[in-house]
């Protein structure tokens, strides 16, 4: 039952995990310079590509959702009270959507972690590729970190979707 204490529980709930990823990402941001810069190696140079690169989406991403939980929450209380209809018009189209892209995220999130897996083991004997290895396992790290992460904003974002779907059809 979509409630005011469900919205705000949602939206708590996404900015919390926000600082996940925000968290992730600033680790693999210094974990990569550390990598790059102090020890030098071919595998940890390797190893620092996927990290920043993951890095900062993560970061970026768990910054934007952070900034517009508070505005987000905000405006689908006030709908809830004093009009619907933005639930029906506005709210649930773009949880639809986001509902969607979760699915797309996990497929490439998957996809890399794959990846990343394969680079790792077809380069493990291999002392002269020792750069792929690093980022074999960096990418899947960072993928396998993101797959998790979504999994858990995506069951969250499933329970508020139904709650809005049962909402509109009253």
């Amino acid at each position: 039952m979509l409630t005011k204490e469900a919205i705000e529980k949602y939206f708590l709930a996404e900015k919390a995990e926000s600082w996940i990823f925000m968290a992730i990402g600033i680790a693999g941001i210094v974990t990569a310079i550390i990598a790059f810069f102090f020890l030098k190696t071919s595998f940890y140079k390797g190893l620092a590509i996927p990290l920043v690169l993951v890095g900062l989406l993560l970061g970026i991403v768990g910054f934007t959702v952070y900034k517009r939980s508070d505005e987000d929450r905000i405006r689908n209380v006030y709908a809830l009270s004093m009009n619907p209809g933005a639930l029906k018009e506005k709210e649930l189209p773009r949880m639809e959507v986001v509902m969607k892209n979760f699915v797309f995220y996990r497929y490439v999130e998957i996809a890399l972690a794959l990846l990343g897996v394969a680079l790792f083991v077809y380069f493990n004997n291999k002392e002269a590729q020792l750069f792929w290895k690093g980022f074999g396992l960096a990418l899947a790290i960072m993928a396998l970190l993101a797959v998790t992460a979504d999994y858990f904003a995506e069951k969250r974002g499933n329970i508020y979707t139904n709650q809005l779907k049962d909402f509109v059809k009253k």
